[in-house]
């Protein structure tokens, strides 16, 4: 009742003016992020200064890839900005999911078993692990064993279970960040250095992997940072900084890193082969902005939480939360508000506009979603965009955003589109 009551009562206030509400209750949190993105972008200007990068590096070569300066000096500064020993930045890479598919091929071999730590793996991991789909060349495929270690009912690491899992033939450990499509909180840089300490107590030799999608300069320390030997992310997601066109990266231990290229191109080549067409610019110029870019989906996402949590709807995380990545997620409890909150978004993003976005079947995922993605590179979830699958409690997921004021303005509109059905 408390939470129908509280709905009521800001149904009869303007959107704007709980907006405006939100904006003024969020600055002291606001002033926060911008310190955290001022010491994530010392870092990355640090990373450019000691790898002296000039506009010679913007240059590129085709065909092959061989001895692309720009390349490979990014490679080096993206690995120190990620404290990691080795990255291979890669225009190659068509997803996140296709960097961390390749970063498990690369590791893992037949016999070797894989232990996901918190719960269910993204929907588009599942037909590369094998627990979906069929004759694709999945890890199961490859007689490679899959476990999982599901999560309390509190929607949390089951450190208890964790403490005995890792077994001797448990070649890699999959810890994934981001919430994904569940309703639970994301990890934090202190979980998975807590995750990490655990597995490497029971067995030195077992490989932790970080999914890091819409992870990266969330905090001002990476997974690579605190103990993982191997992560992967997507270019079109944070690090990208909103310009990048395509691609992603692989980043941690030197040996594993080839590993992992080897999986991108072939044996023999690994990181030293890729073209990057005349991207390396954008490259650069995406990972400075980046620090930035995720300052302002933050303080997007708290905006979001505290207008809906004042409507009534559940929210994670809460507005007053430290974030952990760049979603944020709103249970809006049936398919016409979900759909109705996408268009809403949608409507009011600078491409494509005029685009009325239904429900409809994605590759990778087995199940409809409804997906608000106005953006100028196609995909792009660092810009500002909405969506969620046709399944109950039917949640909304949002995520990016290349200033929270843009967020504001959709926030506006979406708000009187969920509250106009009762």
């Amino acid at each position: 009742m408390i939470g129908k009551n509280k709905k009521h009562f800001y149904q009869m206030i303007s959107s704007s003016d709980l907006l405006l509400e939100a904006e003024q209750a969020l600055l002291p949190i606001f002033s926060g992020i911008d310190t955290q993105v001022k010491k994530n972008l010392k870092k990355v200007l640090t990373a450019f200064r000691d790898r002296k990068v000039g506009v010679q590096h913007f240059s590129s070569v085709s065909g092959y890839g061989h001895d692309d300066l720009g390349r490979e000096t990014l490679d080096r500064v993206f690995a120190d900005v990620m404290n990691a020993e080795a990255a291979a930045v890669r225009i190659q890479f068509v997803s996140g999911t296709h960097a961390i598919a390749c970063a498990l091929f690369g590791v893992l071999r037949p016999g070797d078993e894989m232990l996901a730590v918190a719960g269910a793996p993204y929907d588009t991991l599942e037909e590369v692990i094998g627990t979906r789909g069929s004759s694709q060349g999945s890890l199961r495929e490859f007689n490679i064993e899959y476990r999982q270690l599901n999560l309390t009912t509190e929607g949390e690491i089951n450190w208890e279970a964790l403490s005995t899992a890792v077994k001797d033939r448990t070649r890699l450990v999959l810890i994934q960040r981001s919430c994904g499509y569940s309703w639970r909180k994301s990890l934090s840089i202190e979980d998975i250095e807590r995750i990490v300490k655990l597995v490497k107590q029971q067995n030195p030799n077992t490989v932790c992997f970080v999914d890091n999608c819409y992870g990266e300069f969330i905090e001002t320390v990476e997974p690579t940072a605190v103990g993982a030997d191997l992560m992967a992310g997507s270019l079109i997601k944070n690090p990208g900084g909103t310009i990048v066109t395509a691609g992603g990266y692989v980043a941690g231990k030197a040996d594993l890193v080839e590993l992992a290229t080897c999986r991108l191109t072939a044996p023999g080549i690994g990181s030293r082969g890729g073209a990057t067409l005349n991207q390396n610019r954008l490259l650069f110029q995406g990972l400075f902005l980046a620090p930035q870019m995720v300052g302002e989906a933050i303080k997007g996402s708290h905006l979001i939480a505290y207008v809906f949590d004042k409507l009534g709807y559940p929210v994670s995380p809460d507005p007053w939360s430290t974030r952990r990545d760049t979603i944020q997620s709103i249970q809006l409890g049936n398919a016409e508000k979900l759909i109705a909150f996408c268009q809403a978004i949608q409507q009011h993003s600078p491409i494509d506009s005029y685009v009325v976005p239904v429900p409809a079947q994605m590759p990778g995922y087995e199940i409809k979603l409804v997906m608000a993605g106005g953006t100028f590179i196609d995909g792009s979830t660092s810009e500002f965009s909405a969506d969620g699958p046709l399944r109950e409690p039917y949640i909304a997921f949002c995520q990016g955003g290349t200033h929270w004021t843009h967020i504001a303005i959709a926030l506006e509109a979406a708000i009187e589109a969920v509250t106009s059905y009762q």
